[in-house]
């Protein structure tokens, strides 16, 4: 069997193309799809809901950090997708014992499109993962051509959960997509997704607070609460998959993003 490397570096032999895989990460399992390997995926976690229409046959393991391994195991993949962030490492180690398992790790945009480009060539597939890859790269190129003399950076606390409140913060995928559309990360000196106080937040002087709808599913009456305790901050709802999945939902972001600022820019007028 041939050996590839992963995006944390272990080198691991799959049997290419893979004919039974098992994905434990939801933007990796879109991707699968868009990639057409319908029947190829027969393992994904209750977390992956793309594409609605052909997930719902597909047999679900648990979690992304609490898979049945059992159940793994009785689907006898000859491939498992997984992520160094959403996934446990014990549990990793446990399924390298047993199966080809491949890592993902992308906290950029250039990490994304690199690892669409390394599972295209897995799959063999190469020719639709570099497409659906340089459409990306030139969407966003184009979103950040058309930005460059009209849009002045805002100070942003990303919020991805509440009781504790937690922020986004460097080193993580969605501080780069915050670069990307052109936003200052309020807590991008922080490590990970550092918890908050109300003191903290006002410590940093946020022009906007995002309030992301994962992994915490924030609704409108969580923003009228901020808005409240913030009245000079623009508070705003956001597609969180939209900022934070790495596949080929990344087509749909630089639209989106474009639709935030002119949202955000609409609010300013007000």
């Amino acid at each position: 069997m041939p050996l590839y490397t992963d995006q944390i570096g272990f080198t691991t032999q799959i049997d290419s193309p893979p004919r039974r895989i098992v994905s434990l990460v939801p933007s990796q399992t879109e991707l699968l799809f868009d990639l057409g390997l319908d029947e190829t995926v027969v393992g994904i976690t209750r977390f992956c809901i793309y594409p609605t229409f052909k997930i719902q046959d597909k047999t679900q393991v648990g979690g992304t950090k609490n898979p049945d391994l059992e159940l793994i195991r009785s689907l006898k993949p000859d491939l498992i997708i997984a992520n160094k962030e959403e996934n446990r490492e014990e549990d990793i180690l446990a399924l390298k014992q047993d199966f080809s398992v491949w890592i993902s790790d992308v906290n950029t945009l250039a990490e994304a499109t690199d690892m669409i480009r390394k599972l295209g060539e897995i799959l063999e597939n190469s020719s639709s993962a570099d497409w659906i890859a340089e459409r990306i790269e030139r969407q966003f190129q184009a979103f950040r051509e058309s930005q460059a003399t009209s849009h002045v950076p805002r100070r942003v606390a990303y919020m991805i959960w509440q009781k504790p409140w937690m922020v986004a913060g460097g080193n993580t995928f969605i501080d780069s997509m915050l670069a990307e559309a052109g936003f200052q990360n309020a807590f991008k000196d922080q490590a990970r997704y550092p918890e908050c106080s109300q003191l903290d937040l006002e410590a940093a002087h946020p022009d906007v607070i995002f309030l992301s709808t994962e992994p915490f599913p924030f609704q409108e009456k969580h923003r009228e609460q901020l808005q409240a305790l913030f009245p000079q901050t623009q508070v705003l709802r956001v597609n969180g998959e939209l900022f934070s999945w790495y596949g080929s939902r990344l087509l749909r972001s630089p639209a989106y993003f474009q639709k935030v600022l002119e949202q955000l820019t609409l609010l300013s007028s007000k």
